[in-house]
C-alpha cells in the first residue's frame, strides 16, 4: 500500500506521541511528501486509509494462517511442520511491527481478532479444513475453541510487541506451538 514514488507506506509510520486519534490528514501527506489532492484520490480520510491497511494486513496474515489450514493430520504430528508457518506469521509481525502495534491500539486489534476468529471458524469448523478435526469428538462447542484460539494467539502476539519483541520469531512460534499443541496448563509446569 502506497503512492508510487513517494515515501508514502503504512498510517503508523506517520503517528506521534498522540497517536492515531491526533494524527491529521496534513500530518501524514507532509511526512510522506505528497499533497493532500493524492491522499484525497486514495483515501476518504485518515480512517479510510486505516481500513485499507487493515485489508491488506488481514489478507496477508490469512494467506499464512491458510497454509496451517491446508496441513495433513501426519504434518501436524511432526511439529516442524506448523512451527515453520507459525514462524512466518511471527516474521510477519516482526518486519511490520510498528504497524501492527499502531493497529493493536485502534480499532482495528478488535477487527483484526474478529476477521482472524471468523476465518478459523470457516475453514476449521466449516470447511473441515483440518481434517484432525471432528465435530463429535470435541468436549467444547467450536464456537468458544474458535474464540479462545483466536484470543489466545493474539494475546500472544501482543505481548510480544508490548514487551519490545525480545524473543525472536522462531522462539516466539515455539512458545506458541507448546501452549497450543500441549494446553496452558502443561506449558505451565503444571502437568508434565
Amino acid at each position: 500500500m502506497g503512492f508510487a514514488g513517494s515515501s508514502f507506506q503504512y498510517p503508523c509510520n506517520y503517528f506521534h506521541d498522540g497517536g492515531f486519534a491526533a494524527l491529521s490528514v496534513k500530518d501524514i501527506t507532509t511526512k510522506a511528501n505528497i499533497n493532500r489532492g493524492t491522499f484525497y484520490l486514495h483515501y476518504k480520510d485518515k480512517f479510510d486509509l486505516l481500513d485499507q491497511t487493515l485489508e491488506e494486513v488481514i489478507k496477508d496474515i490469512e494467506g499464512i494462517i491458510l497454509k496451517i489450514t491446508a496441513l495433513s493430520t501426519a504434518d501436524f504430528a511432526d511439529t516442524r511442520i506448523p512451527t515453520a508457518i507459525i514462524v512466518r506469521l511471527f516474521q510477519y509481525v516482526d518486519d511490520n511491527a510498528a504497524l501492527m502495534q499502531a493497529i493493536m491500539a485502534t480499532k482495528g486489534n478488535y477487527a483484526l481478532q474478529s476477521k482472524m476468529k471468523k476465518l478459523m471458524w470457516s475453514n476449521i469448523f466449516e470447511k473441515n479444513c483440518i481434517s484432525l478435526v471432528k465435530r463429535e469428538k470435541m468436549l467444547v462447542p467450536g464456537e468458544y475453541l474458535a474464540s479462545y484460539i483466536a484470543s489466545a494467539h493474539f494475546g500472544v502476539i501482543q505481548e510480544w510487541l508490548d514487551r519490545g519483541r525480545q524473543e525472536s520469531p522462531e522462539e516466539m512460534a515455539r512458545i506458541l506451538v507448546n501452549i497450543t499443541f500441549h494446553g496452558p496448563l502443561f506449558a505451565a509446569g503444571i502437568f508434565s
